[in-house]
């Protein structure tokens, strides 16, 4: 059986968007070249730091945050991507390995999931294979994390590295988080087929078509491109994306994940393109002549947005292993950056991760806390993934009642 075009619904839109968008950019040539120069640099930088035996990934310590500097902010959001080292005590980060891997076992997720897998199919046209994701949303470790004193500062301090405000009202309000309940990856040494091609979330070809996505970008389309700013909130959570399992209806301003083992380059891990506004250079590569009407650079709806070599060669220079990272720190990437998971796991160890993003209060976020509250309650697959629903009859599931003060907001139990 043919698997529909996920763009069917939508060429005559994606045809109209386009000739909106060129006839009001006639010098969408002009401004491509200029961000072909812009990012030229940035890759030179990159690969001088890489040549001289550094990382391009920002890196701070936790207990430094509140001393971090201005030059050290900016480096963070031009490279829209920061490693916060040494969140969680590494003996606290060993317990939680042991009770998420024996909460897995225990209750024979394996055997469950063979029968449902091919659910989810978010990532179809990226991965190798399936990547090692368990579709644990409610394990005691993860909640315990997300309601953390130690999450909680950090990810305020990651908010407040955006411009909050638009026209003198608040977009976001960076010092309360809303949990986003995301999954646990657990991936064996030696694993040659879990990869994760790169690729940006949040939305594809709603990046062109969704008015929301068009009023973040309107410095690129219209105004001075020079001007945008990746780390602006403005317009951000009135984007709407198309639903499809896995695809986020959260604004945040960082995907992230908890280590729960060290790993770096070779151990099947991230790889990120740490360029904050490669985003700009991709929006234009789709609008310029070479690319046909009804085509947007393979971007297909209800997927993630996939960097190919085709259109996308001058980015994917940059696209670079993450350096050595230890249990308990924390790696963090803005929603518009490129980031992918190494094809081979040649590492030692496990390989494993909880998927912790920084997702503030905000309207859109409050709407999606309504929704996740009753699927926590009764043990559901999170709203935005595939309806695996695992965990309903899991034993050791965290509770509402385990819930902290702080937990209970993060879950929306202060919303009607």
């Amino acid at each position: 059986m043919q698997t529909p075009e996920p763009n069917a619904p939508y060429l005559d839109q994606i045809r109209e968007t386009k000739r909106l968008l060129r006839d009001q950019m006639p010098d969408r040539a002009e401004r491509f070249a200029w961000m072909n120069a812009h990012i030229q640099r940035q890759i030179d930088a990159i690969t001088a730091e890489r040549t001289g035996g550094g990382s391009p990934i920002p890196s701070v310590n936790f207990d430094e945050l509140d001393t971090v500097g201005i030059a050290q902010r900016d480096r963070i959001r031009e490279r829209g991507c920061v490693i916060v080292r040494k969140v969680f005590e590494p003996t606290r980060i060993a317990q939680w390995n042991e009770q998420i891997t024996a909460y897995i076992r225990q209750n024979n997720y394996e055997q469950k999931s063979a029968s449902k897998r091919g659910l989810d199919q978010y990532f179809s046209a990226l991965s190798s294979a399936r990547p090692q994701i368990f579709a644990t949303y409610w394990s005691v470790p993860q909640m315990q994390a997300r309601q953390s004193e130690e999450l909680a500062c950090t990810r305020c301090w990651l908010n407040r590295l955006w411009n909050s405000t638009h026209d003198g009202a608040d977009v976001f309000n960076p010092d309360l988080e809303r949990t986003y309940a995301d999954r646990v990856r657990m991936r064996e040494p030696g694993d040659a087929t879990l990869g994760l091609s790169p690729h940006v979330d949040g939305g594809s070809i709603e990046r062109w078509i969704d008015p929301g996505y068009r009023q973040v970008y309107d410095a690129i389309y219209r105004g001075d491109i020079a001007q945008y700013r990746a780390f602006d909130a403005a317009g951000r959570t009135g984007a709407r994306e198309i639903p499809s399992p896995a695809v986020c209806r959260m604004f945040r301003t960082f995907q992230g994940w908890t280590a729960l083992t060290a790993q770096g380059p070779g151990d099947g891990t991230l790889n990120i393109v740490p360029i904050a506004d490669a985003m700009t250079w991709m929006l234009l590569r789709a609008l310029q002549d070479d690319v046909p009407d009804d085509d947007l650079c393979g971007a297909r709806a209800g997927r993630a947005m996939a960097v190919s070599p085709q259109y996308h060669e001058l980015l994917l220079r940059a696209y670079v292993p993450i350096p050595q990272v230890e249990p308990g720190d924390t790696v963090w990437w803005h929603p518009d950056v490129i980031h992918g998971v190494e094809d081979r796991h040649d590492g030692a160890g496990y390989s494993n991760v909880m998927y912790i993003g920084a997702a503030p209060d905000c309207a859109k976020n409050r709407a999606f806390s309504r929704l996740q509250r009753s699927a926590f309650e009764r043990g559901m697959s999170s709203p935005d993934f595939a309806a695996e629903h695992y965990e309903v009859d899991f034993s050791g599931r965290f509770t509402p009642a385990q819930l902290s003060p702080r937990g209970r907001l993060q879950m929306g139990y202060d919303l009607a």
